[in-house]
C-alpha cells in the first residue's frame, strides 16, 4: 500500500483571474487526490491535498507551473498528517 500524505499550500504571485482554482481542480480530479482550494483575500491561492504520495506530489509539481497567464513567484508548503478526511476535490468560494 502507498504511503498516503496531506499537503497544505499557499501559492503566491499572479493566480486570481487566471483560472487557477480550476487548474488545480481538474489536475487534482484526475490525479485521485482529495481536498480543496480557495482564492485568499490577499491575492495568493490556498490548497489542501490529501492522496497517495505520488499523485499529490503531481499536482504540488503543477501549483509551481499554474495555468497560461499566471506567474507563480513562492509556493509554501506545510506537510500535515493524513487524515483520510478530505471530500472529493473541490473549488471552495
Amino acid at each position: 500500500m502507498e504511503d498516503k500524505i496531506r499537503a497544505h499550500l499557499t501559492i503566491e504571485g499572479r493566480v486570481h483571474g487566471v483560472c487557477f482554482r480550476a487548474f488545480v481542480r481538474d489536475i487534482a480530479r484526475r490525479s485521485d487526490v482529495r481536498g480543496w482550494v480557495k482564492n485568499l483575500s490577499n491575492g495568493d491561492v490556498e490548497a489542501v491535498l490529501e492522496g497517495a504520495k505520488k499523485d499529490v506530489g503531481v499536482v504540488v509539481a503543477n501549483c509551481y507551473k499554474g495555468p497560461p497567464g499566471s506567474l507563480v513567484t513562492n509556493v509554501s508548503i506545510k506537510w500535515e498528517d493524513y487524515t483520510g478526511s478530505a471530500s472529493p476535490f473541490s473549488i471552495v468560494y
